[in-house]
């Protein structure tokens, strides 16, 4: 179709000065005009729901297009976004809240829960059952990972626990199950496949389930540069997460193949149940609810007070639910 044919508002959208546009055509246009999404998600259990949407042909299905940057934890993925070398990522409240205020990324869906997914585990022969019962002892941490700060700033000092009472030793979760083996390390906070590999080696028990301090929505972020340009392509992307969403209700044997033989082929050793006990503890449901505010209130002001964030996030600016509701149509 020419230029000629264009009317005043599809050309406003295609000069990236419009809004969004109704019907298929003001789509497809718009769509033309999107760039490849630069995906990011993390290789631990909390980021299967991405890597499976970027396997499921969702995305094309849609017209969009893709890279993917895979990475140990979401806030590696988050600081990537900060340096503009990815644009849409997943990881829970603390990780956003900072990326938001080092580099105003917002948030456009909440994608899963993942609280019962991470734990603080110990090696199974010191019969640790208590977080007080670490005082001296060497815990691993992914340092600024959103489990790492739930474990530095709330359970350890509600278990009486200094920073100086144990020795942080830092490390990716994916190292940690072969540290805690080696005895390199007497406890760790990390997150599954990890957690349950960790239990069905009897390599590590539980101390605590994260579940217990935060449910840990895990938010789908984007810099505000990508959501600004490309609107449309933004409400296909979440239409395609709709999409997943079904999978996972409607048709969670074909979901758990696909993200099962991604664990397999990095080699990492565990049955077919262990898998499945640790993807049943991802509660996958895209959306934005609607009582998001007050649970990130509070994360932003304990993150305030540790001189973590310099504000406090302007909601209106941070949460763009927006976007979902038009998915949703």
């Amino acid at each position: 179709m020419g230029a000629t044919a264009l009317t005043r508002r599809e050309f406003l959208i295609l000069s990236g000065t419009g809004v969004l546009a109704t019907g298929a055509l003001g789509r497809d246009l718009a769509l033309a005009q999107a760039p490849t999404i630069r995906q990011g998600y993390q290789t631990n259990i909390w980021g299967m729901p991405t890597y499976y949407l970027l396997r499921s042909g969702a995305l094309e299905k849609r017209g969009l297009k893709f890279e993917e940057f895979a990475v140990a934890s979401g806030n590696l993925t988050m600081q990537q976004m900060v340096a503009r070398q990815v644009d849409l990522g997943t990881y829970a409240g603390q990780a956003f809240v900072t990326g938001h205020d080092k580099g105003g990324l917002v948030a456009i869906a909440q994608i899963e829960k993942v609280g019962k997914t991470s734990r603080v585990m110990a090696r199974k022969e010191l019969n640790i059952t208590r977080v007080e019962q670490l005082r001296g002892l060497k815990i691993g941490n992914q340092a600024g990972s959103s489990i790492g700060n739930t474990f530095v700033d709330i359970i350890a000092p509600r278990a009486g626990l200094r920073k100086g009472d144990y020795q942080e030793v830092r490390m990716n979760v994916n190292e940690m199950v072969a540290a805690a083996a080696a005895k390199a390390i007497d406890a760790f906070v990390t997150v599954d496949p990890y957690c349950s590999i960790a239990e069905a080696e009897g390599i590590a028990t539980t101390v605590v389930s994260l579940y217990d301090y935060d449910p840990m929505p895990v938010f789908m972020a984007a810099t505000s540069e990508f959501v600004e340009k490309h609107p449309a392509a933004v409400v296909e992307y979440l239409k395609a997460w709709l999409d997943v969403g079904r999978d996972f209700k409607q048709n969670p044997a074909k979901v758990a193949d696909v993200i099962y033989t991604f664990f397999t082929s990095k080699g990492y050793k565990m049955t077919k149940d262990t898998f499945a006990k640790a993807m049943g503890n991802v509660e996958v449901d895209p959306g934005f609810p609607g009582d998001l505010r007050p649970y990130m209130q509070q994360i932003a002001e304990g993150l305030l007070k540790e001189k973590k964030i310099s504000a406090i996030p302007d909601w209106n600016k941070a949460l763009r639910p927006q976007f979902m509701e038009k998915a949703r149509g």
